[in-house]
């Protein structure tokens, strides 16, 4: 997209994301990292992403669905790519011909890639235990019916045994105890064959809650793209994304003038209101109107009426007017508005703030460390 016809601009600082890679991988002395890549790579570009990954020295890559692994098989011929949604119907082959290994979720499923090693091979695969999440994965009486019937196991080689936290982003909460202490239990449920094979259990937050939670994969989502993996305390991850809207038109209003859809918002005395080319088409959420933040040069300024779906109007009363003129560039998420205070603010999670930017944004990628 040429940049002169964009109203906004999302810069990806790769540099970053391989350098949150290192920080991840840092925690633990024995656990190797992969990363999790779902999902267009939470909305920053799957291609981009996944080779400076690849380039900082990732080799395991997780992925929801089978057609995100196939794209980035395109990419990284090498890579080992696992997919959390499970071994779909009918796509035996497709996984194969793409080497591409399913987390087995159920027993059908189970027996159904066993089967497909009669004519193919041996098969990698991993085996999902439900540990207290209640999404997908082996129950306690799945676990036993598969120990009586150990051939269900037959050609298939597990590579790690998986199984996912439900409030790692709550350390003190005591289900993540709960959940370890299931992982422990139901492990030893296993056949025998399986009592040794690696362990990955972790999210971003879950790498966090130190060595007894970390086993031997670590499996970072959100971290690597700057959210803060430790709710509540300072971020250590470093800042991955920036959004700049342009400011299309600035206005002088008094308080008979309302502003936006509704007419929701008046001034109580004069006020200068700057109208910024970026609306829920773009990803930048409608609960936003009257309560987001957003920056120019480093200057809160407030989100006031609704949010359109192509424009925001903010308050820059506050700024002198050659701070703010029209196609000066404001900050939406990332600069000075924290990406996960900026979630906060719109009730939600920087999970679905980074998943929803659109695709009409101008993007730049930088600094990627070859």
């Amino acid at each position: 997209m040429d940049p002169f016809l964009a109203g906004s601009y999302l810069t990806v600082d790769l540099g970053a994301l391989q350098e949150n890679y290192r920080i991840l991988s840092s925690q633990s002395e024995v656990a190797e990292c992969a990363a999790v890549v779902k999902a267009d790579a939470y909305g920053l570009g799957l291609k981009e992403v996944s080779l400076s990954l690849d380039a900082a020295g990732c080799r395991k890559f997780f992925v929801a669905l089978p057609s995100e692994a196939v794209r980035l098989r395109k990419y990284l011929p090498a890579a080992e790519i696992f997919v959390l949604g499970g071994l779909f119907d009918g796509a035996e082959n497709i996984y194969i011909d793409e080497r591409i290994t399913p987390v087995l979720n159920c027993l059908d499923e189970i027996k159904r890639w066993s089967k497909a090693t009669e004519e193919h091979g041996p098969l990698s695969a991993m085996i999902h235990l439900d540990t207290g999440i209640t999404r997908l994965g082996l129950l306690q009486s799945d676990i036993e019916e598969l120990n009586s019937n150990p051939h269900w196991l037959d050609g298939l080689e597990i590579r790690y045994i998986i199984s996912h936290l439900a409030c790692a982003d709550t350390p003190e909460h005591p289900h993540n105890d709960f959940q370890l202490s299931e992982l422990h239990r139901l492990r030893a449920l296993l056949p025998p064959a399986l009592h040794d094979v690696p362990v990955s259990f972790t999210n971003s937050c879950g790498i966090f809650l130190g060595p007894d939670f970390q086993f031997d994969l670590l499996r970072p989502g959100i971290a690597l793209y700057g959210g803060n993996p430790v709710p509540g305390q300072k971020n250590p991850m470093k800042q991955v994304i920036h959004l700049q809207g342009k400011v299309l038109q600035v206005h002088d209003v008094d308080s008979k003038n309302a502003v936006g859809y509704g007419a929701t918002w008046r001034c109580k005395e004069n006020a200068r209101v700057a109208t910024v080319s970026v609306g829920y088409a773009d990803g930048y959420f409608r609960a936003l109107g009257d309560v987001g933040e957003c920056a120019i040069e480093n200057n809160k300024v407030s989100v006031i009426g609704r949010v359109s779906m192509d424009m925001i109007s903010i308050d820059v009363t506050g700024l002198s007017e050659d701070k703010c003129q029209r196609g000066t560039l404001v900050s939406l998420i990332g600069g000075a508005i924290d990406l996960d205070e900026l979630a906060t603010q719109a009730g939600t999670i920087s999970y679905e703030l980074l998943t929803a930017l659109g695709h009409r944004s101008h993007r730049r990628y930088i600094n990627a460390v070859q």
